[in-house]
């Protein structure tokens, strides 16, 4: 499965939109508003939980300064990455886009899509405030 989101534009340089995501501790202000917990467990890691899912634990896989950053499932039962792509598009301006990569069979496909679609899109559309 894969899903992308719509691509935002930040006012901030690659580098300063690249820094702001490698903090994983960012990622707290990024989140859904129906989140129900969030903790770092690691410079590099962070678990969540929104209401009626199960906790989710993601880890930072890779990254390429300033334009690209991995995060990965770190354990549990789904095997999947989550990867942020930023271009640059102007003096102290971004362009954002989120790449979500899961291998899944078909049942589970059908019933996380459309959350999925709906949590990736929520966390590129609170970048252009939380960056700041």
């Amino acid at each position: 499965m894969n899903l992308q989101s719509p691509k935002v534009t930040v006012e901030k340089n690659p580098q300063e939109v690249f820094d702001f995501l490698s903090d994983v501790k960012n990622f707290e202000q990024l989140m859904p508003e129906n989140i129900s917990k969030f903790e770092v467990l690691g410079e590099d890691k962070f678990l969540f939980a929104l209401k009626g899912m199960p906790e989710i634990v993601l880890k930072k896989k890779d990254a390429v300064a300033p334009h690209k950053i991995v995060l990965g499932a770190a354990g549990g039962k789904l095997d999947f990455s989550l990867t942020g792509d930023i271009r640059e598009t102007g003096d102290d301006q971004s362009e954002v886009k989120l790449t979500f990569e899961g291998d899944f069979n078909a049942m589970m496909g059908m019933m996380i899509k459309g959350p999925i679609s709906k949590f990736i899109e929520t966390l590129v559309g609170n970048m252009p405030k939380a960056i700041n």
